[in-house]
């Protein structure tokens, strides 16, 4: 049994497919196919079972699989703290949805490495594509959100790309706008009070649906709405259309600026439920790396430092700096 030989099963259960697998893999398929009977020969199992639709894991190859990510795990580790060639950087990616946030931790990540030595990427975007950057291994780690609406439908998402979903913090749904804003200075402020104004949300796509909107309450049946696809353009709706937004309250006003403000909102319809529970997504059984877990340390430092972890605030998670 070789190492190839183990990352050849965690990739080709991954793409659920060989040819896809000898694609991402830079192998031929013919290598890949024999490399895989030697090692079933060898462990004396089948590990996976072909199929019209491609490719799928045996259920001794499904309990084979979790000890392969372990021990492959365990070598990127050991390559990572004692590798002496200093041409390889090591790579590290997060994919999130607009949060302010989860960049202010990347920045103070990068802020304490050597970045000549790294490969660092941070990517915002829609809910589908974190989870495929995740599963498809371009980022190690992807931030968004469930809440009562999405989350039977995320975590069938999870369990199809085999992700799983870390809790960081629970939150309340909050108004953001400009500071001038004619309700800028309401302490809570309702869907009444909002119909005057356009709901600011970011484009999902040609998959977009209800369950990945990266807005809490997106069923709400608002009058007017407008699509963005970055934080820039979306600051500067709220600007010139006193256009507004529903998030969790989590500011940072080194990024955002100071020219925005979050007020609670609230509703008094019973069957609503505008609360969220923000976390971290991972391939399923793999740990992170040592980067990764700094990552999330920088998170859980700059959440409890605004005093928020695990609480759900009557002001708003705002911070410079």
């Amino acid at each position: 049994m070789t190492i190839n030989q183990i990352r050849y099963v965690i990739y080709i259960a991954k793409c659920g497919s060989f040819n896809k697998a000898a694609e991402q893999l830079f192998v031929a398929q013919p290598s890949l196919t024999n490399a895989i009977q030697d090692l079933e020969k060898e462990l004396g199992i089948t590990i996976f079972i072909r199929g019209s639709h491609g490719v799928s894991l045996t259920p001794d190859g499904s309990e084979a699989l979790l000890h392969f990510r372990h021990l492959y795990d365990q070598y990127e580790d050991i390559i990572d703290k004692y590798c002496v060639n200093r041409d390889i950087r090591k790579k590290f990616g997060v994919s999130t949805l607009h949060y302010s946030f989860a960049v202010k931790a990347f920045v103070e990540l990068a802020r304490n490495l050597d970045t000549a030595k790294y490969d660092l990427a941070i990517r915002e975007g829609r809910t589908l594509d974190v989870l495929e950057d995740v599963q498809k291994n371009r980022s190690e780690i992807g931030i968004l959100y469930l809440n009562d609406f999405n989350r039977v439908f995320i975590k069938k998402l999870l369990r199809q790309k085999e992700l799983e979903f870390h809790h960081l913090i629970n939150c309340r749904a909050y108004v953001y706008l400009w500071k001038k804003h004619p309700l800028a200075d309401r302490t809570k402020i309702n869907f009444d009070d909002l119909k005057a104004y356009p709901c600011l949300s970011f484009e999902q796509g040609d998959e977009s649906s209800f369950y990945m909107a990266e807005e809490v309450l997106s069923t709400e049946d608002y009058d007017r709405v407008i699509k963005a696809c970055d934080r820039a353009t979306m600051l500067n709706l709220m600007r010139g259309l006193n256009g507004y937004t529903l998030c969790s309250g989590i500011i940072c006003e080194e990024l955002n600026g100071d020219d925005y403000v979050a007020v609670p909102f609230e509703d008094d319809r019973i069957e609503t439920d505008s609360s969220m529970e923000i976390g971290y997504v991972t391939v399923k059984h793999k740990s992170l790396s040592s980067i990764g877990e700094r990552y999330i340390e920088e998170i859980r430092n700059y959440l409890e430092a605004l005093g928020g972890l695990d609480e759900e605030p009557e002001e708003p998670l705002k911070k410079i700096g």
